[in-house]
């Protein structure tokens, strides 16, 4: 039964590291699913090539996965990108986001329509046009080729400044906010890693980023979760998704295999057998309950003396007293003299006491009990 069980465990074992192994290679081959203008995706989509650069030739670069609740606000030199948000903050984020810029911070946002981004306001134009090469103008009159589209352009303000614009708008602008400031662009494909080399796509991207003045940039990867958070199976990698279901398959296994009987059911002998002690356990129970301790000594002693009549063929009506030589000859050095004459002279007198109490019934039955095994192995 037990070579049984082994075997079971082993043949468990191996099916479970087989799907283990099978479900690891099969889920390695598929590549992995990044979300649009995400700063560690290396598709055409993502924008690892920027933070890679900007990794090489910022003092510090780092991504933000958490609320805006719990940015710094304190320093005055820290800029956080963000790249075309998923989704539109809710009132408290944007309170939190408009606190970091009031501290002396800077957002530099790009975003195709950032229409109530910011209080920003946007002014669509008459013809949707797919992206196309164009000239785009700086400060100081300076002159880029980029990719654009014509949708919309950004409304200024009287506290604007202008960083670039082409024919039809304003493509990106500075805005004060308190200490801080917000710097707008309407074009976050030139961030991707599919057009960051386009045209003068770089030297734009530089332009802005020089303008934020700031040694600390932080990508903001909190805007790209869905709406309400990430959901629980898209928190954790897949290997990861994929370990806890096996495991989990492997626990039920395991609580099927603790539960599962093998082999034919057998009654407990218990169940059908009637021992021949019951009657004895029914009296030591009735002399317990009803304190009977001396009545108990005196039949555990009177049964002494007829296993030492029977074994030792020591008298039977000899007092305890007179029993002393005859204890230690026939112990053949088992017993010492001093022990057998303490032995026989405490059991006399408990033996004429009319009540014991249950300490020296205890002890009492355990030195008759000593007695009688020693009489009996012999």
């Amino acid at each position: 039964m037990q070579g049984s069980g082994k075997r079971t465990w082993i043949l468990l074992s191996l099916l479970l590291l087989c799907f283990l192994a099978g479900g690891y290679f099969l889920q390695s081959k598929q590549p992995a699913a990044y979300p649009a203008y995400v700063s560690d995706s290396p598709s055409p989509t993502g924008t690892k090539a920027i933070y890679t650069y900007l990794k090489e030739e910022v003092e510090s670069v780092k991504r933000w996965n958490k609320t805006p609740q719990r940015l710094d606000h304190d320093g005055g030199s820290q800029v956080l990108v963000m790249v075309e948000p998923l989704n539109m903050p809710n009132s408290e984020e944007m309170k939190a986001y408009e606190k970091f810029m009031k501290a002396g911070n800077t957002i530099l946002l790009f975003q195709r329509n950032p229409q109530g981004m910011f209080n920003l306001v946007t002014d669509p134009l008459a013809a949707e046009a797919e992206a196309e090469e164009g000239i785009l103008y700086g400060k100081k009159d300076g002159k880029y080729k980029a990719d654009i589209s014509y949708l919309n352009r950004i409304q200024t303000e009287q506290q604007d400044s202008i960083l670039l614009y082409d024919d039809a708008g304003t493509i990106a602008l500075e805005r004060p906010y308190g200490k801080g400031k917000l710097i707008v662009s309407i074009f976050p494909e030139w961030m991707t890693n599919k057009q960051i080399l386009k045209k003068d796509h770089v030297s734009l991207l530089t332009s802005l980023l020089n303008e934020t003045e700031g040694r600390h940039l932080l990508f903001d990867e909190h805007i790209h979760q869905p709406q309400g958070g990430e959901k629980a199976l898209t928190v954790y990698p897949i290997w990861f998704l994929l370990f806890m279901f096996q495991g989990g398959i492997l626990a039920i296994l395991w609580l099927w295999y603790q539960g599962k009987r093998f082999g034919p059911i057998f009654s407990p002998r218990e169940a059908t057998v009637r021992f021949s002690d019951e009657g004895i356990r029914a009296l030591a129970a009735w002399y317990m309950r009803g304190r009977r301790y001396h009545d108990s000594i005196v039949i555990q002693a009177d049964y002494l003396k007829f296993i030492l009549q029977e074994k030792w063929h020591i008298p039977y009506r000899q007092e305890w007293r007179s029993l002393s030589l005859l204890l230690e000859r026939k112990s053949k050095g088992q017993m010492e003299k001093k022990d057998i004459d303490s032995f026989l002279s405490g059991l006399t007198d408990v033996l004429h006491k009319e009540r014991l109490s249950k300490q020296e019934y205890l002890l009492w039955s355990k030195k008759i009990d000593r007695l009688r095994k020693v009489v009996e192995e012999r």
